[in-house]
């Protein structure tokens, strides 16, 4: 996203959006960032991954497809099948202002020169005799979901780490035509170590607002075998099948190498 400049009625009481999904602007993409103040939401229909890195350390993910820029979620008409758009996409060209200071409210900023702005057929911001129309409400609340998921983070991706409950995986998928694909380099919530954690750890992650995130994570592993049927749908096949590396692991299409430090 290029430069923005701060939203308000005044300059922009006007403007309107195009409100649409395709490749040009994002969306087609075989893995999508998702903060945890969406787990609950995105775990109905995406595979849920964790990444680390040692700039940005824990991230997590979505997982929409299989080959390099595919997103099986993604159409002509749209984002379809998949009942949850992720926030970073949902925002469309807005951000939001961060706040320089905790008494300060964050503020929304919009990218001008983003394609989707300005066109006649959009939607409205503003309603026309003041106050914001719905779908600037829409807005408002991706980019809060974004705003205090990020801040909520870091903590609990290292609640998770300490409590032994990130696991790394690699994901062994084979299609109807035989195509194999081989996904590493990616951690998932360990269903074993999450049904065996202690009363203490149980309390402090559930006080904390954790524990039904991790549970949402964990099941949200179920969702590799529906991007198989759509892959297997797109390539008019039928039933796809995955292999796993040990009969211990938790779900049948996540292999589970070792676990987490």
């Amino acid at each position: 996203m290029g430069s923005t400049v701060l939203l308000n009625q005044v300059d922009h009481g006007e403007l309107r959006i195009a409100v649409r999904h395709e490749a040009a602007f994002g969306d087609a993409v075989n893995q999508m960032l998702v903060v945890p103040t969406e787990f609950i939401a995105a775990q109905r229909d995406y595979p849920i991954l964790f990444r680390f890195a040692p700039e940005t350390q824990w991230t997590a993910v979505v997982l929409l497809g299989l080959d390099r820029d595919e997103n099986l979620f993604l159409e002509r008409s749209g984002w379809a099948d998949g009942r949850y758009v992720p926030a970073v996409q949902r925002r469309g060209p807005f951000v939001i202002g961060v706040a320089t200071d905790d008494t300060t409210e964050p503020t929304i900023r919009v990218a001008l020169d983003d394609p989707r702005v300005g066109d006649p057929g959009g939607w409205p911001l503003f309603l026309p005799y003041g106050g914001e129309a719905p779908y600037l409400t829409h807005v408002r609340d991706a980019l809060s979901c974004l705003h205090a998921g990020v801040k909520m983070a870091p903590a609990m991706y290292r609640a998770f780490s300490e409590a032994g409950l990130l696991t790394p995986v690699c994901i062994d998928v084979t299609v109807e035509d035989d195509r194999r694909y081989l996904i590493e380099d990616c951690w998932a919530i360990d269903g074993e170590r999450l049904a065996t954690l202690d009363d203490a750890t149980l309390g402090q992650l559930n006080e904390a607002g954790y524990l039904a995130l991790a549970f949402a994570a964990f099941a949200s592993l179920d969702n590799v075998q529906r991007l198989i049927a759509l892959k297997n749908r797109v390539c008019a096949g039928g039933a796809g099948a995955v292999h796993h590396d040990s009969p211990a692991t938790p779900r049948a299409d996540v292999g589970t190498p070792s676990t987490a430090s």
